[in-house]
């Protein structure tokens, strides 16, 4: 036993090191396949040997479990905001505050660093292990969110190095640029609305409930700020250094400089430089370098009066407003954009802008012939952010928002609660038609090779493709006379769509494209309930039991199942032999648990929670997530938190392992 563990421990210092070759380095040493096949060990080795369990293995990368709810923690150190000033007169008149507290015979540096648009957090590490992550929150106190950060590979889980013996690391999680348009792109590519800005996306990412969802998202660590109370490092410089060595992801363009002059140089040098970096910064943070001079000049009630950070202004341009077009998507969305007299933002001619609904255009006040206020922040789409309302002219008419589908001039509805119209004409709009094919044929559902949107759009309009069941009535001869169909390409297209018959159950859901149910809902729905049949006789209650599935997509779920036409459509896929089912790996249907009442908590090493949580089901059992006095048995994993044992002795609701559990079940009850 000794050397499995011994190999375990090895095995995690070795992946950690990668780990930090890849992420913080950028210099890999193996190859990726390497170093899964490593991971893929360790990962069945601490299967089989739970009891060398370790919260800070590189395995917790991977994410896993349903977060409920987030703790709120207090700070050990307060969090305080920054001073912002956005003119360099304001940073003048800061240092000269400084000046009357520590007086003119000092010498003071400064530190000069990135302000990047992130989420600001609190790491804990305790003899070189991260033991706790929280949120800035309101400053005195966050969320604990370490089960999402282990997921984030710039953070490191063990350090090396002579860090102290207890400290925090502060720094900003960010989203790159790279990844928030792929993020986007698949956004697109499933129908949903795009996500608005990396910093919004990487906030809202932190607090998904399940950490195995934040760990497929392309988030970054940097590090901006070293505390403790036994901190023998004299300066901020020192400390950025001294965190590299430790592990850490810090910036290579932070800069130290001995005057406001200087200061005010690398201010200029990032206003032009920064619209090539890889991420988005909203200015620069300039701190006195010296820890002993921060320690005598303070803080306000709200802020360091050793830092400041001077804010870029976005990048805004005036031009005209010519008209205001109206786009459909597949989910029958209309979303308004902006067409604008051509000009130049960020070294881009910009021609269209984003107005997102129709309140955005009451709120900017918009007519047609108005000179607008345009930026292209975060934004993949820029942005009218203001109207010269001075200087409009007589003949200006207002923008209101049309009342029937551009596509198919069918009436508008805008629901309670909703922020857009929607065209409900679903089976008559072209467009929301041509989209749902679309869709249905994409990389991520059924992923027909061969097959185009601009193949699509034509073989609607030639009448041989109206919704996705006739994919598998074409013929070769009906395709072939069409324009630019060569002999070979109507070959691989008609292969592809074959093909596609093989694609899991979960692939064929996701494709059908019911609102709200992305690639990972239609996972989870598949799983849980296995068949197309299950799932069409599943009401509200029974679908919002499933993890991750609220009420708004239960509701897009009953009511997508409720409508003839969609059922017919099924029907007829299940006649073309598309795989509607995923029963492979479940057990013959019995009803050992009848009307017995599980509570599922922990991780197990048999089965996903959902898996456990299924087959109780499957075997009559009814699933709950909170423990009551009608509690027949609490099912109890890894990881299991103190409160529901403690409520479960309370109610003396009995507590099972998983050994129990397959005990109880193989018995019969």
């Amino acid at each position: 036993m000794k050397e499995i563990q011994k190999k375990i421990i090895n095995l995690r210092e070795e992946l950690h090191q990668h780990n930090h070759h890849y992420y913080i380095q950028d210099n890999p040493v193996i190859s990726d396949f390497i170093f899964d096949q490593m991971l893929k060990e360790l990962l069945d080795l601490e299967k089989e040997y739970p009891q060398f369990y370790d919260p800070n293995s590189p395995t917790q990368r991977i994410g896993g479990g349903i977060t409920k709810s987030f703790d709120t923690i207090v700070h050990r150190y307060p969090m305080y905001s920054l001073s912002n000033t956005y003119s360099k007169e304001e940073l003048i008149q800061w240092e000269e505050r400084i000046r009357k507290v520590i007086g003119n015979d000092i010498k003071i540096s400064y530190t000069c660093e990135l302000k990047f648009d992130g989420v600001s957090i609190s790491l804990t590490y305790e003899n070189g292990a991260l033991v706790q992550a929280l949120t800035r929150g309101d400053g005195i106190q966050g969320d604990a969110i370490t089960k999402n950060v282990k997921t984030i590979n710039t953070i490191p889980l063990r350090l090396k190095g002579d860090f102290p013996k207890f400290f925090e690391i502060r720094g900003e999680i960010i989203l790159p640029w790279a990844g928030f348009h792929k993020m986007n792109e698949k956004r697109a590519a499933e129908g949903e609305p795009l996500y608005s800005n990396p910093r919004n996306t990487a906030s809202g990412s932190l607090k998904l409930l399940d950490s195995s969802l934040l760990a497929e998202r392309p988030l970054t660590f940097f590090l901006y700020a070293v505390i403790s109370d036994k901190l023998l490092i004299e300066s901020q410089f020192e400390a950025l250094k001294k965190a590299k060595e430790w592990g850490f992801k810090v910036p290579e363009t932070a800069s130290l400089v001995n005057s406001i002059d200087e200061v005010f140089e690398y201010i200029s040098k990032w206003d032009n430089k920064r619209k090539d970096l890889p991420f988005e910064i909203d200015g620069i943070v300039v701190k006195v370098n010296q820890f002993s001079l921060q320690k005598e000049l303070g803080f306000t009630s709200k802020a360091p009066r050793w830092a400041i950070a001077y804010k870029y202004q976005a990048e805004q341009v005036a031009t005209k407003l010519e008209a205001v077009h109206y786009q459909v998507g597949r989910t029958g969305a209309i979303t308004p954009v902006a067409s604008l007299k051509p000009v130049s933002i960020s070294g881009t001619v910009v021609k269209r802008a984003s107005l997102h609904n129709d309140d955005h255009i009451q709120k900017l006040g918009l007519r047609i012939g108005d000179t607008v206020f345009v930026e292209k922040g975060g934004e993949i789409i820029p942005k009218i952010t203001g109207v010269d309302q001075i200087n409009r002219p007589i003949q200006s008419q207002e923008v209101v928002f049309i009342k029937k589908c551009p596509e198919c001039d069918f009436p508008l509805v805008r629901e309670e609660g909703e922020a857009q119209h929607y065209c409900k004409n679903e089976d008559g709009c072209p467009t929301q038609q041509i989209g749902k094919i679309q869709h249905f044929i994409g990389r991520n559902a059924m992923d027909i090779e061969g097959l185009g949107g601009e193949t699509v759009s034509l073989l609607f309009y030639e009448g041989l493709l109206l919704n996705i069941t006739d994919l598998y009535s074409l013929k070769k001869e009906q395709i072939l006379p069409l324009d630019r169909m060569a002999e070979k390409s109507v070959k691989n297209l008609l292969k592809g769509i074959d093909k596609s018959k093989e694609k899991p159950f979960s692939k064929v859901l996701f494709g059908l494209g019911i609102r709200y149910v992305g690639q990972t809902v239609a996972k989870r729905l598949a799983k849980s309930f296995g068949s197309i049949k299950a799932l069409i006789q599943a009401d509200r209650e029974t679908l919002t039991k499933t993890d991750e599935i609220g009420y708004r997509i239960a509701e897009s779920v009953v009511e997508f199942f409720s409508k003839s036409q969609n059922l017919e459509i099924i029907n007829k896929l299940s006649t073309f032999g598309l795989q509607l089912e995923d029963y492979t790996d479940l057990p013959e249907p019995k009803n050992i648990f009848k009307g017995k009442k599980f509570v599922v908590s922990g991780t197990f090493n048999n089965y996903s929670r959902e898996e456990i949580k299924n087959e109780i089901e499957i075997l009559g059992g009814i699933i709950s997530s909170s423990i009551s006095s009608k509690t027949d048995y609490l099912v109890a994993g890894i990881g299991i938190g103190p409160s529901k044992n403690s409520k479960a002795n309370n109610l003396k609701v009995p507590i099972i392992s998983e050994k129990d559990y397959l005990i109880l079940k193989n018995s019969g009850v």
